[in-house]
Order: structure tokens, then sequence, then C-alpha cells
């Protein structure tokens, strides 16, 4: 049902931009931050390091099926429940954690309450609804809304090791479970799912009056944009399966350098100091990498963005292979800044790419479905990276795959062709030429 319109000195989407920032920050740093309790609890359990890391990739594959799920209550119930229920599932976790005292409890803590509650308050959440706010600048708002990933990286990580220094793991996991109730909580009951809802339009545009000049329209294939996608009809076109495979290969990408680059590094000689700097600095790329990219992705295209952040993986993957053969602190900062300040960029267009494409009523489920084939490529990029390993003694065929994996998946968006559905803000003057032309 519409509501009135909120009168507010700016656009009430920025309040929704800045509530996923937070969002963010926390709750996808608290899963992150199982690494941290990883090695005090081998130390107080002694249980075998497979065991223990095993409740962190369980959470993983428990994360991707409870995608599409998610995105049906997003369809039905709104952010604001998938929020809420991602609390206090993570907050649960965290709690309940220090309870731990067989490694069943891990898994069910910190492997699939906080597994599942980082799929509402991650990445995939936050896609479902953020894209609806904005048309001619989403790629923008969602790039800052996600910089808060890298903000929390660099603020809470370093504060909850220090805890557990302090005080012990079990102190620092209620911690963080009493900070994702006291914060996320309340803020989340702020969101709402589009501007309509509250009497609002994308961006903050004002309704067009009866005597104003008609708007240009963003879409370029009129049949495409107005049949009602549901999952039934998504599932039988290729662009769904051409999305499908961009995001398996990106994720697979992403989490396959971040997963094995200390090791290596540390392998090919460099200091644990130096391996360490090289993680905490791509988080920090990773910040002004997406803001950018998605501003730019606003101006020339999905696409060509997706394509500039896959390259971004396919130059890292290049100098880690060249690492091996020649250990210099340069092809260390070009692994890094082609990793951060490009790859990292992928995020600020995961959701858009899929609106732009099938936007309408059951849009959740049809990206939460996709998000199962990406978050499917995060777990097999590190897992077959290992294996590779393991048969060849070195990282290198590992490596000239994920390159290959990168080019297919800036080939596959590029396939998918959100351009074809709808236009960015910075096409619609040559949509506009070629409508007067036409």
């Amino acid at each position: 049902m519409k509501r009135t319109q909120m009168r507010l000195p700016f656009f009430y989407g920025w309040i929704v931009v800045a509530v996923t920032f937070i969002t963010m920050a926390i709750g996808v740093n608290a899963r992150t931050a199982f690494s941290l309790f990883f090695p005090p609890i081998i130390s107080e359990f002694g249980w075998e390091r497979g065991v223990t890391a095993g409740a962190f990739s369980f959470g993983f594959v428990v994360s991707g099926f409870v995608s599409p799920l998610i995105g049906r209550l997003m369809d039905r119930a709104g952010p604001r429940a998938v929020m809420e229920l991602g609390v206090a599932l993570m907050a649960g976790g965290m709690l309940l954690a220090p309870l731990t005292s067989q490694p069943w409890h891990l898994y069910l803590t910190l492997g699939v309450m906080v597994g599942a509650g980082s799929v509402c308050l991650g990445y995939s959440g936050q896609s479902f609804f953020l894209p609806n706010w904005f048309i001619r600048k989403r790629g923008f708002a969602i790039g800052i809304a996600f910089a808060g990933v890298g903000i929390g990286s660099v603020t809470l990580l370093p504060w909850v090791q220090h805890l557990i220094e302090q005080t012990g793991w079990r102190t620092a996991c209620t911690a963080m479970g009493l900070m994702i109730l006291i914060v996320l909580a309340p803020i989340n009951l702020l969101l709402h799912k589009r501007p309509e809802d509250i009497g609002l339009l994308p961006d903050g545009d004002a309704a067009p009056s009866a005597s104003a000049a008609k708007p240009v329209s963003n879409i370029v294939d009129p049949v495409w944009a107005g049949t009602d996608w549901t999952l039934a009809r998504a599932l039988r076109t290729a662009r769904f399966w051409w999305i499908s495979v961009g995001y398996f290969c990106g994720l697979y990408i992403w989490y396959a350098v971040q997963v094995h680059q200390t090791k290596f590094l540390l392998d090919v000689g460099f200091s644990p100091g130096v391996a360490v700097w090289a993680l905490g600095i791509v988080s920090l790329l990773g910040i002004p990498g997406q803001i950018l990219l998605g501003h730019v992705s606003d101006r020339i295209g999905r696409e060509s963005v997706w394509a500039i952040a896959s390259g971004g993986f396919a130059i890292c993957f290049a100098a880690l292979i060249a690492l091996k053969y020649q250990p210099s602190l340069v092809l260390v900062y070009v692994m890094v800044f082609a990793q951060g300040a490009l790859g990292y960029g992928l995020t600020s267009i995961m959701g858009a790419i899929v609106l732009e494409i099938f936007q309408g009523r059951q849009y959740g489920g049809i990206f939460g479905m996709i998000m199962l084939a990406a978050l499917a490529g995060g777990a097999a990029g590190p897992w077959l990276t290992g294996l590779l390993y393991d048969v060849t003694g070195s990282y290198t065929l590992a490596f000239a795959i994920a390159i290959g994996m990168s080019i297919l998946s800036a080939l596959a968006i590029w396939q998918a062709a959100p351009r074809k559905v709808r236009a960015v803000a910075g096409r619609l003057h040559a949509l506009q030429s070629k409508a007067g032309a036409g």
C-alpha cells in the first residue's frame, strides 16, 4: 500500500544506503572474524584443523542453499523481515558459540547460524532491495553501501583481535553478538523495499507534472522489460544461465585468491608481515575501487565494468604466477592493486545486473537462485585451487585456470547483455538520439 510522501531535506534512499553501509561493516566482518577465532579454538580444544575449519565451509554451503529462500522471503515480507532474521541468526550464533564444548556446537553456531545470518545481512541480502532505490546513480549508491565491508575490516577486526588477546575468544564472540543486536536490530527498522512504498520515486525524483516533458525511458527492449518475470520463466532464458556462469566464475576467482594468496606469498619467500599487509591493503583498496567502479558503471554500462573487474583478477593471478619466478615487491603491488581497486568492483554491480534484466515482483527469488550459483563458485574456487596444488605441487596450473575463469566471467556477463534491456544513465543520450532518428 502506498503511504504518504516523506518530507526530508534529502532523498530517503541515502538513509537506506547508510543503514546498509553499517550493516555490511558489522555483518560481513562478523563472519570473517571466524579466521581470528580459529587459532584460539584449536589451541583450547586440540581439534584437527580440517574439522574446525569445516564449520566455516559448512556455513558457506548452508548459506548457498538458504539464498533462494531468503529471496522469496524478501519478495513476500520485505527487507526489514529479512534483516531482522539475519540479526537474530547471526547474534544468536555469536552469543551461543562461547558455550561450545563439541565440534558440532561450532558447526551449529559459527557455521549454520552465522552463515545463514550472513546471507541476510551481507552482499546477497542487500542486493535484493537496494538497487530499487536508484536508477541513474544505482552503481554509485551500491558502491558506497558495500564499501562498509572494507571500513569494517580495518576497524572492527583489529578490535576483535585485541579482545581475543586481552580477554579470550569467548568474550570477543559475546561482544560481537551484542554489537549486532544493539546496533543492527534498531537501524534496520528504517528500511523499505522500494521508494514507491513511502510515496517516493527512485533517485528522489519529483513526480512528473502534466505539463512537464516526458522523461526519457531507459528501456531498450520493451517486450523483455514488460514481461512479468517469474523464476520459472527466468530459468528458461539464456540470460539467466549466462549471469549464473558469470557470477559462479566471479566468486570462484574472488575466493580462490583470497584464501590462498597469504600462503603462496610465504611459500615464495616473503615475510609474514608482507603477506598479512598484502591481504589488508586489498580490502582498503576495495573501498575506493567499489565506489569508483560503481559510479563508472552508471556512465559506461554494467558489462564494461564487470569486464574491467574480471580483468583486474586476471592481472592479479598473472602477477602471482610471475611472483613464483621473480619474487619482487613491485609484482606484489600490481597483484594487490589489480585485486582490490579493480577486482572488488564486481560487488557494486551484482544486484544491478540482475535487476536491470529481471526487474519485477519476483526479482528476489530470481536473484537468490543466481546467488546459489555464485556461492557455489565461492566454495569451489578455494577447494579446487588447493586440490590442484596438492596434485601438482604448485599453484601455477590453478592460477592459470583462474585467469581462464576471469575471462569466462567477463564474456558471460557480456552475453547476458543488460545494456540490451535497460540503458544506464550515461547511455540515455544515445538511446534518445536513436529514438529521435527513428
